[in-house]
């Protein structure tokens, strides 16, 4: 569920049309976004300090069980909205900002 084919200079969509697999990607890379759980993971990661978060936090911090924050964690990472670095037994995460550019100026309107 890579994001891969939308490019960061696409035209926002409603600005200009765009083609049936930019509409694809946007749709999914915005489904995986829709869900609470992995919209609030997104944004602690990307306004913790330094930007960056230990995997072992966030279940405390989500009030979940570590194997849901895990699934949570591989679905973002998987999609490019999350990139994952191996520290010891930890892995830590931070925000792919590219990728989510591509989603917000895709309804950007200027």
């Amino acid at each position: 569920m890579k994001l891969s084919t939308v490019r960061t200079c696409c035209e926002p969509v409603l600005v200009a049309p765009i083609d049936q697999a930019e509409a694809e990607e946007l749709a999914t890379a915005f489904k995986l976004l829709s869900h609470p759980i992995r919209l609030r993971i997104l944004s602690l990661i990307a306004n913790a300090p330094g930007g960056e978060m230990c995997a072992c936090d966030l279940p405390e911090v989500m009030g979940r069980s570590q194997p849901t924050v895990s699934h949570h964690l591989s679905l973002l990472t998987d999609a490019g909205l999350l990139a994952r670095e191996q520290r010891g037994r930890w892995a830590w995460f931070r925000v792919e900002r590219e990728r989510v550019t591509v989603l917000r100026d895709a309804l950007n309107l200027t």
